[in-house]
């Protein structure tokens, strides 16, 4: 697919279609292996592999955005945090500004906990978030769950045969439960409930005192990559959490 420079920018996220023909008619835009300088925005390129560089930076065209990042604690996945700040503002400004399906910028796909670390995607294809979102697809999530008090099984049975939450009568059921050690738990859902983890700790008679995710669906988050880290995910990775769905 062939598209105007001046619309690539756009879609990427480097502004209004009026600020991005000014960087390019500015001389602010360089484009393929050669570094080309192109001052007309107007210019179609082949979007396929298009790596262009704004201002010295070196950027890819993606059509859509699919991302993976480390969440650190002390962070909220919100667009208006209150007490914290934005998990977005880890992420490259072009990312939080691009021209998306419903809104302009990558939104996280559900949320994390302000406390809470790990592995967090991301991205502006609306399809994808739903699928990962909807109850009705049980993609797991696992959890490695430091607790207060040491566990025994009467817990581990409980989690996994289910326990009843406030909100809801009907049982909530962990879809796999694993003792790790004494005060480590890695707990496996596939659903998403508001402080779900927390909760049904507490309904056992335990308490949740530090929280990360580890995994989502066949996603696992790499042990070397730092805290406030994020990178794109793979081809392969977005078809097998999409199911080959994307749009």
């Amino acid at each position: 697919m062939k598209m105007s420079l001046q619309d690539v920018l756009f879609s990427q996220g480097f502004g209004t279609r009026r600020i991005c023909s000014g960087l390019v008619e500015q001389g602010h835009v360089t484009v393929g292996p050669q570094d080309q300088t192109c001052t007309d925005p107007f210019s179609e390129w082949e979007t396929d592999g298009l790596v262009f560089r704004v201002q010295g930076v070196a950027w890819q065209y993606h059509r859509r955005a699919y991302l993976l990042l480390n969440k650190p604690a002390g962070f909220e996945c919100s667009h208006k945090p209150g007490a914290h700040p934005s998990v977005y503002t880890l992420l490259p400004a072009p990312l939080r500004q691009r021209a998306g399906t419903a809104a302009a910028g990558v939104q996280a796909v559900g949320r994390l906990d302000q406390d809470t670390t790990g592995l967090l995607l991301l991205s502006d294809d609306g399809k994808f978030i739903h699928r990962l979102t909807s109850p009705r697809h049980h993609v797991p999530k696992i959890y490695e769950v430091t607790v207060k008090h040491p566990l025994d099984e009467r817990q581990i049975r409980r989690l996994l045969d289910g326990v009843v939450l406030a909100d809801d009568p009907q049982p909530v059921r962990a879809a796999a439960c694993e003792r790790v050690g004494d005060l480590h738990l890695r707990l496996t859902l596939t659903e998403g409930k508001y402080h779900q983890v927390k909760r049904m700790l507490a309904a056992v008679g335990n308490r949740v005192e530090g929280l990360h995710r580890s995994a989502i669906g066949p996603v696992r988050l790499p042990e070397d990559m730092a805290p406030g880290a994020w990178r794109w995910l793979k081809a392969e990775e977005v078809h097998a959490l999409a199911g080959g769905a994307v749009s």
